[in-house]
């Protein structure tokens, strides 16, 4: 059985939601640098070989990509505010467990439940998209998508500052409080959104993409320890590809699925997605190249010989920058749309990346690198969830944003692979020590510029659109806001709202209108508020049908006079409910 439980989204929200929900992201965000100040030095600090050290990094990897579409789901099903509440709270717990222990496997344990907090991005789209008026949306959004890039540029520099004085458990303890500083906040600020998705969470379609997934990234991060064409990374390969083609079938055929892959496969959706990997996998070089080019001694001749600390300051405008981006965003997308916009910073980034060889030695240098690529990463970055907003239905907001939130992790992932075996295969070696060249780390930007030139092709293709003044802070295209817009506009015909027999206004509902032969004389889909409008093409008796997952049809005659007038008329469906 299949439930509709939706209601008008919230506004008027504080104007505190905003700050709040950003300083959430920003703390999920800390989990994925948090480690790499030490990350050479864990094989000695747990006691374990190098090989073994990686799944502390991995764990948090995988269990991400794992939870950002899950919690997604969920928050649209049960509440986005629960979710995200839910979320940081594994990760506090987390951190906690990594706190208290030296133990590899406990370690990992605890990195895993880390990784979990990633859906928070996703669903604090969701819920600016619920309760924040058009007009203040699309720099809120681009904020909140920016996040991640803002917690990871941040981190670096703070967990290099506690690394280097404090010992190294320090880390955890203080992410485990901003962890509680964001719920306490969150529960103060943020109200609940009443918007709610129909059906009932698909478990079966959970448990095959998170085995998809599993086995799709984890030879990917583990590939250059096992081998590239070792049997065990191809056959984990082999059985990705299987298992998500099964998985496939399985949601095209579930009444609910946990993702909607029709809705994923629109134009739209699927080329922002997939430029989307190509963001994520240029994010990540300049976070594994800059560090070490500045930290290697200057004995190697190209090295900067810079501190831990100095390194991590450095680099942190990559950050800083992509928060100030935020509002700048805003503005050109009012004006000119978050396809527009996404093609710009893409253009900035591949600018950044190509000066970014001939700009490796001084340390001022790699401060300009990190500045311009973070306006260019900012920009991409928020221009992606307005784009996924306006091409999905409010109710799927938070599930569509976590796949593309999973889209980015899938490509720093590859990202980070690849320029991990790029960098060892060009590496020098003295001492039994592996020296990264020059050479590798421009190969690697050269990589960045690459898959930025793709993700530009990808972006080039997206549908343009052309919308009124009022509505080019988002260029949404949902039906729902289409509907909400035409009910506006309809002064001929029937509008009013679809109603259950709570009297609960029921979006997506399909509404006929049926004229006296039998013909179908128009349709439409209910706003999110339960809004519908259809315009008559003349006078006469009609039947208007209005059918909802988990309502019983309804069928409701009305006469029309055929002037120009709209006749107010809400359809309440029945109490009882049907299998989808």
């Amino acid at each position: 059985m299949t439930h509709t439980t939706t209601g008008q989204p919230a506004r008027g929200a504080s104007g505190a939601v905003v700050p709040v929900l950003a300083f959430a992201g920003i703390v999920v965000a800390v989990m994925q640098t948090l480690l790499v100040p030490v990350i050479k030095d864990l094989p000695q600090l747990l006691g374990t070989e190098p090989s073994n050290a990686t799944w502390v990094l991995t764990s948090t990897l995988l269990s991400g990509a794992v939870a950002t579409p899950i919690m997604g789901r969920l928050g649209d099903l049960y509440g986005k505010r629960r979710m995200l509440i839910l979320s940081l709270a594994v990760m506090v717990v987390g951190a906690l467990i990594s706190a208290l222990t030296s133990d590899l496997l406990t370690m990992i344990a605890g990195r895993t439940l880390q990784g979990f907090a990633m859906g928070a991005i996703p669903l604090g789209i969701g819920l600016m998209r619920d309760m924040l008026p058009r007009e203040k949306l699309g720099s809120a959004m681009a904020l909140m998508s920016s996040s991640i890039g803002v917690g990871g540029g941040l981190a670096l520099p703070a967990a290099a500052l506690v690394a280097q004085h404090t010992d190294w458990h320090a880390l955890f303890y203080g992410a485990a409080g901003l962890g509680v500083v964001s719920i306490a906040l969150t529960l103060l600020v943020v109200p609940e959104s009443r918007m709610r998705a129909a059906g009932s969470f698909d478990v079966l379609g959970a448990l095959g993409l998170s085995a998809g997934l599993v086995l799709f990234l984890l030879p990917i991060t583990k590939g250059s320890d096992w081998g590239w064409s070792s049997g065990t990374t191809l056959g984990l390969f082999a059985a990705s590809v299987a298992v998500l083609l099964l998985w496939g079938v399985f949601e095209l055929r579930h009444p609910a699925p946990l993702v909607d892959l029709r809705t994923t496969a629109r134009r739209e959706v699927l080329l922002t997605n997939l430029a989307s990997i190509m963001v994520g996998v240029s994010f990540y070089v300049v976070s594994l190249v800059l560090p070490q080019l500045l930290q290697l001694p200057k004995a190697t001749g190209y090295g900067l010989g810079q501190s831990m600390v100095s390194a991590g300051l450095l680099v942190a405008p990559l950050g800083l920058t992509m928060m100030f981006t935020a509002p700048v965003y805003a503005r050109l997308s009012a004006r000119y749309g978050p396809r527009t916009t996404l093609i710009l910073g893409m253009l900035i980034i591949a600018i950044g990346y190509g000066a970014g060889l001939g700009l490796m030695s001084a340390a001022w240098q790699s401060l300009v690198i990190a500045v311009v690529l973070g306006a260019g990463i900012g920009l991409a970055y928020s221009s992606l969830p307005a784009l996924i907003v306006g091409a999905v239905p409010a109710s799927e907001t938070g599930a569509a944003n976590g796949l593309n939130t999973l889209m980015r992790s899938i490509g720093t992932s590859v990202s980070s692979a690849v320029i991990g075996m790029v960098l060892a295969n060009t590496a020098n070696h003295a001492g039994g020590v592996a020296v990264p060249t020059m050479h590798g780390f421009r190969v690697s930007f050269l990589i960045a510029t690459a898959a930025v030139a793709v993700g530009l092709l990808f972006a080039v293709c997206l549908p343009k659109r052309s919308l009124p003044a009022s509505h080019t802070q988002l260029r949404a295209s949902s039906e729902e806001e289409a509907a909400l817009a035409h009910a506006e506009e309809v002064l001929r015909g029937f509008r009013g709202r679809v109603l259950d027999a709570a009297g609960v206004p029921v979006a997506r509902a399909k509404v006929t209108l049926i004229d006296r032969r039998g013909r179908q004389a128009g349709a439409a889909l209910s706003a999110a508020d339960g809004t519908y409008a259809l315009a008559v093409p003349a006078g006469g008796a009609y039947v208007l049908a209005a059918k909802a997952p988990g309502h019983a049809p309804l069928a409701s005659s009305a006469t029309h006079a055929g002037d120009d007038r709209a006749i107010d008329l809400d359809l309440a469906l029945p109490g009882e409910t049907v299998d989808a």
